[in-house]
């Protein structure tokens, strides 16, 4: 089996619920559908200048998926798959562990303690700048009309200088918010069902419920996580 730090899951948002322990307390967790997952294809560095894995989640109905998409998996011997990403290692010894067609599921995950989940968050549209970066905004008070909620000046972040024809880069201001590829780092794996498929991690993770996921183990911990996962 590969190195624990070189396995990666693609999964489903399920859900948020809360885990009971036996002394009563509970933590609040989510539920997340991981795999199984059918390697798609092994990338070395001779042929495709890097080493990596590739792997697809969920069949896609044949009707709506590409020629090109169905032969690309027709090769790992599996139906075309709705979802592909991949995981980099570090050299082709370690692709050598992963074979085309195979199968990585939760049980992959039994030593890990600690994961970064990756997902896209909810999009919030256009939003002001109090709801985008939690402005206090002006006062309440007398004297101030219909400017509650607004930026205030921007004029002394005209560039860097100070002065300019120009807002400068990075300068806080009603946009776009969401919708944006967001990594939760170091949650705690609270429990893998492997029979089910279902991974259990504490605190939220970015999406909705149905969005798709992308997990791996940790790669930065504090010290506490690291002796923790050292010991597992």
């Amino acid at each position: 089996m590969p190195p624990v730090k070189n396995v990666a899951i693609l999964g489903r948002k399920v859900g948020m619920s809360r885990w009971f322990h036996e002394d009563g307390t509970n933590i609040p967790v989510t539920v997340i559908e991981a795999g199984p997952c059918v390697v798609t294809q092994v990338k070395t560095t001779e042929v495709d200048g890097y080493a990596a894995i590739q792997m697809g989640f969920e069949d896609a109905k044949v009707r709506r998926a590409a020629m090109p998409q169905i032969g690309h998996d027709a090769k790992a011997k599996t139906a075309p798959k709705k979802i592909h990403s991949e995981f980099r290692v570090e050299n082709d010894d370690e692709a050598a562990g992963y074979e085309l067609g195979q199968t990585v599921d939760v049980s992959m995950f039994e030593d890990v303690k600690f994961v970064d989940v990756s997902g896209t968050s909810k999009g919030k549209g256009f939003q002001g700048p109090m709801k985008r970066h939690n402005f206090s905004g002006l006062e309440a008070s007398h004297g101030v009309k219909r400017a509650h909620r607004s930026p205030g000046s921007i004029g002394g972040h005209a560039t860097n200088l100070g002065t300019g024809p120009k807002i400068k880069k990075g300068k806080r201001m009603a946009g776009q918010m969401g919708a944006e590829r967001v990594t939760v780092r170091s949650l705690d794996v609270v429990h893998a069902d492997p029979e089910k498929n279902l991974l259990v991690v504490k605190g939220p993770v970015p999406g909705p419920n149905g969005g798709d996921l992308y997990i791996r183990p940790a790669t930065r911990l504090y010290k506490s996580k690291a002796r923790a996962q050292a010991e597992a």
